[in-house]
């Protein structure tokens, strides 16, 4: 089994970060992808990560959901808004006005989201508290997982921030996986022992079926003979790009059965 330094402090999913290192990742990533999608002709390259999708499609995705955000979740209700659309209004995927009309969602998310109190009331599909900070969070992965989809488009790509990633793995184990959001919840059940080695963090998920747990360390693991089932470990990065199925999980140290680790891939 991997092993890995027992930092006595949980290490769970309390990673989360701050409203303003949410943003300031938000306008980083968002800006390497927009440089990325502005390279001449490159908006009909194919995304090897999002299948059957072009370049000029992942602006259009993430562009129409910032539109969304920003029109939603400043209502000050936990009432669920209207669906997202992408309306008649925005360009085609392969129509370079497209980057245009990114830019101007951009903006509009950027100082939307720095106006936006995150104790204010608001919606979301997650299990947990109902409230806009939800959306600062949100945005800032949205962006960093599409930056990454972006890149590899044009053959670079950068890994993702690693306080940032640390707080993405988090974001797949405390939002996606409790909320159902996985690509497939076969029959398995086992235990998953996650490790950021660059942050020295770690976690433990249980698995039952379409169940999930994230497990305390310090409260249900105080000890080494816990019956982990699979492990993988590697840079925060990677664990956090495989989590989102942008990596195989060979690209780390794994041990154990890899249906577990696959399951743990989230849509």
């Amino acid at each position: 089994m991997v092993g890995a330094p027992r930092t006595g402090r949980g290490a769970m999913s309390r990673t989360q970060l701050t409203k303003d290192a949410w943003l300031a990742a938000l306008r980083s990533d968002a800006t390497a992808l927009r440089a990325a999608a502005g390279n001449e002709g490159v908006l009909g390259n194919q995304v090897p990560s999002c299948p059957g999708w072009t370049m000029g499609e992942l602006i259009r995705h993430v562009g129409s959901i910032y539109q969304w955000v920003s029109a939603t979740a400043g209502r000050g209700t936990t009432d669920k808004p209207h669906p997202r659309e992408i309306g008649p209004e925005v360009p085609e995927a392969d129509d370079p006005t497209v980057l245009g009309w990114f830019d101007e969602q951009l903006g509009l998310i950027l100082a939307f989201l720095d106006n936006l109190d995150p104790d204010l009331p608001a919606w979301n599909w997650a299990p947990q508290a109902r409230k806009a900070g939800f959306w600062h969070r949100r945005m800032a992965h949205e962006t960093a997982i599409h930056r990454w989809d972006a890149q590899l488009s044009v053959g670079l790509t950068e890994p993702i921030e690693t306080k940032l990633a640390g707080d993405t793995i988090a974001e797949v184990l405390d939002t996606w996986l409790p909320a159902g959001r996985r690509r497939e919840t076969p029959d398995v059940h086992g235990l998953v022992h996650l490790v950021a080695a660059d942050l020295g963090q770690e976690w433990y998920v249980r698995l039952r079926g379409a169940g999930i747990a994230l497990l305390d360390t310090n409260t249900l693991l105080d000890d080494d003979s816990h019956p982990a089932r699979a492990a993988a470990s590697g840079n925060a990065s990677d664990v956090a790009l495989a989590l989102w199925g942008r990596l195989n999980w060979d690209v780390l140290d794994t041990a154990g059965d890899d249906t577990l680790l696959t399951t743990l891939h989230v849509a």
